[in-house]
């Protein structure tokens, strides 16, 4: 689509607006913030809290941005929006390349068109006619009569004949129908095979739709919308994808839907019910993909009775358990043998290539055998080929779960941008419920890097959200950030408390996976307030599990719970040996922070050396990382050896001063950015972004953009 762009800048818009539908919203209004502001206004109730999809026709409801634009196409003379038209109908809603060639084919004289330049309505480019902007090209099109629409559809049909142009000759075939056909709805049926097969699903899936539009057979447009559903979601149009389901019966994929964006519970109870469907009449792939999603749902709930449930059901049907999801539910039951050996085989599934499901889940059972690596690598793969297939509703989530990898690995800056990047995007595709697992998740990255802040926002929003749809699992993880917040600041009891309660959070509010990697922070919270009693009981459970995976890092882990539940020189053995441990694995934040309660304890012990060389050790690791709660503590410690440890001033690079998420905001605002545009982008509040600002000024020890304008650009030299 050629277009010029409009204005990055949020719309004002309905307070009550869920996140979610005003990214899809100003997506709807191609950018506009007049469009999305009058599209707003017109949306119902369950519409603007995004329970049910957007209108399917955004431009009938914006009478006044295309009442102007409409007078503007009408003035030009009549062979001028013609030409207009021909371009229009090429560049959406299916790009077709096919202008220049239609208009040498009709032999049509282009020179109409400096009237449409002199108007500043369009202008000719080397490979076509470029817009003022999306709303001047639909009100070209939609101000145009039938018959014109018609001939530019006939006449962009007539010359798409290259290799691989089927499918969009086909589509303006149909365009140009008088009305319904048999024979073009056959025709657009294989046409988006076709589209499907060469990885194009938003084309398959305007063809699919077009097909049950033409078809006279009424048994037959059912399935023809389920299908244009069902490539409309890979594609990522997920409001298309809900509206055009709603005319059907397919409670499967009604089910996947309800999975990304709706109650969990509901959708687990629908993909179940589809997978007997399925599994009785034989269609055993269908009934193990299905049965995959409800385990999946289930998982998302912190539902154990569910899993059993999926488990139950896999066994009656004769179906293999599927892979990952498998295991964390045998993980769910304790069976830790059975669950390492299913995420050993499905993590070796991460070669190049492939599925890109099948790629995530391999990297999600990396990350849960403790192989950060592998996961970074299968992840990475998963987003490659889930684009290469037009399959925009999987990057999302691959690039969620490469974040982790990349956080826990030493790169908190591009783990916490390739969050906030796939958080967008989740919210542009329609996946709300993924959307609030990357905000759990980038309240926890924000808990890590200090921006007390950002983490409270993030937790809350998350929180709020699961709990209105029953995710137990994005529930689980904030509470587990705000932990973590609480206790790198000091704050032990309130730490201790919010991971006992989160230990007796039941299905839809907490998460049995969630409260065990929790483990580690709970036996220290414990330790520092007295109370081991629950704490040990919990680290034997997580030893067992560190033990059967033989994690490095999960087994480190377990060694620094021995380590702080032991006393005077025993505890000292248990974090030699967590190091030599930590020395295997790749969570080096973690392995600095066994280093900062090594060094603690050694200071208690009066061992001064040593414990002066563990706490400088820790101290730059949490500089590194940009942590700056955790850092002050190893500052504290050092300070009670009578150690001086001056705060960092690397005159070299200024942005190490800064958190990940300061950062970004600094960059924007750099690059001339409000605090309203970077709000938009960050999907914070405008609020928000003022307090990153002073914090940035404050660190930076600067009073204007221009300085900091001046500073980022002198450290990018």
């Amino acid at each position: 689509m050629n277009v010029w762009p409009s204005p990055d800048a949020e719309p004002a818009v309905r307070a009550e607006l869920a996140e979610g539908v005003r990214v899809r919203l100003l997506h709807a209004a191609h950018g506009d913030p007049r469009a999305a502001a009058e599209l707003a206004a017109a949306l119902t109730e369950r519409q603007a809290a995004g329970l049910d999809p957007l209108p399917a026709e955004p431009l009938a409801l914006t009478p006044t941005l295309l009442r102007v634009h409409r007078r503007d196409v009408r003035a030009l003379p009549d062979d001028t929006r013609f030409l207009l038209l021909l371009a229009a109908a090429d560049q959406y809603p299916i790009p077709t390349h096919a202008y220049a060639r239609a208009v040498t084919a009709a032999r049509l004289d282009t020179r109409p068109l400096d009237l449409a330049e002199a108007a500043g309505l369009a202008h000719a480019t080397a490979q076509g006619i470029v817009f003022r902007d999306a709303w001047t090209r639909i009100a070209v099109y939609e101000s145009a009569s039938v018959d014109d629409r018609r001939e530019a559809h006939r006449l962009l049909a007539g010359v798409l004949s290259g290799e691989g142009e089927r499918p969009r000759r086909s589509w303006h075939r149909a365009a140009a129908a008088l009305g319904p056909s048999r024979r073009l709805a056959a025709e657009l049926r294989l046409a988006a095979r076709v589209a499907r097969a060469i990885g194009e699903p938003a084309l398959a899936s305007a063809l699919a739709e077009r097909a049950a539009t033409l078809t006279p057979e009424p048994a037959e447009r059912m399935p023809l919308l389920a299908q244009a559903a069902a490539e409309a979601w890979q594609s990522g149009d997920g409001d298309r994808a809900r509206r055009l389901v709603a005319a059907t019966d397919d409670d499967a994929l009604g089910g996947l839907l309800a999975l990304r964006a709706g109650n969990a519970s509901e959708a687990f109870d629908a993909l179940l019910t589809a997978t007997v469907r399925h599994g009785h009449d034989q269609a055993s792939d269908t009934a193990a993909h299905l049965l995959a999603r409800a385990t999946e749902a289930a998982i998302y709930t912190g539902d154990l009775r569910r899993c059993r449930e999926a488990a139950a059901v896999a066994d009656r049907l004769g179906i293999l358990p599927p892979s990952t999801l498998g295991a964390l539910a045998a993980a769910f039951e304790g069976r830790y043998d059975d669950a390492r050996d299913v995420l050993e085989a499905a993590a070796g599934r991460c070669g190049p290539g492939g599925d890109p499901t099948l790629l995530i889940h391999s990297g999600i059972a990396a990350l849960l055998l403790g192989d950060h690596t592998r996961a970074a690598t299968a992840t990475a793969r998963a987003a490659t080929s889930a684009r290469a297939r037009g399959e925009s509703v999987t990057v999302p989530q691959a690039m969620e779960f490469r974040a982790y990898a990349e956080f826990w690995t030493g790169r908190p800056k591009a783990a916490e941008a390739a969050a906030v990047d796939a958080l967008r995007q989740a919210y542009a595709t329609g996946q709300d419920n993924g959307a609030c697992h990357l905000q759990a998740a980038l309240a926890m990255f924000a808990a890590v890097t200090g921006d007390e802040k950002v983490c409270r926002e993030r937790a809350e929003s998350a929180r709020a959200y699961a709990l209105e749809r029953g995710l137990g699992l994005p529930a689980a993880l904030a509470m587990f950030a705000l932990a973590f917040l609480d206790l790198s600041t000091g704050r032990y009891a309130a730490s201790a408390a919010r991971l006992r309660a989160l230990a007796g959070f039941g299905p839809g509010h907490g998460h049995r996976a969630i409260r065990h990697i929790a483990t580690p922070l709970y036996v220290e919270a414990a330790v520092r307030t007295g109370d081991t009693r629950v704490a040990r009981a919990a680290h034997a459970d997580y030893d067992r599990w560190a033990r059967t995976v033989r994690s490095a890092d999960d087994l480190a882990l377990s060694a620094r719970g021995r380590a702080l539940l032991a006393t005077g020189e025993e505890g000292v053995e248990h974090y030699r040996t967590a190091l030599d441990l930590h020395a295997g694995g790749t969570r080096d934040f973690e392995r600095a922070r066994t280093e900062l309660l090594f060094g603690s304890a050694l200071r208690r012990l009066r061992n001064r050396n040593e414990a002066r060389d563990r706490l400088h050790s820790a101290l730059e690791a949490f500089e590194h990382f940009g942590s700056p709660h955790c850092a002050a503590q190893s500052r504290a410690e050092l300070r009670a050896l009578g150690e001086r440890a001056a705060e960092t001033r690397d005159t070299e690079d200024l942005t190490t001063r800064l958190t990940a998420q300061q950062l970004m905001v600094a960059r924007m605002a750099a690059e001339g950015a409000t605090n309203r545009e970077i709000a938009a982008r960050l999907l914070l509040s405008p609020r928000t972004i003022d307090h990153h600002l002073r914090g940035v000024f404050a660190r930076l020890g600067i009073r204007s953009r221009i300085e900091l304008v001046r500073l980022l650009g002198e450290g990018s030299d």
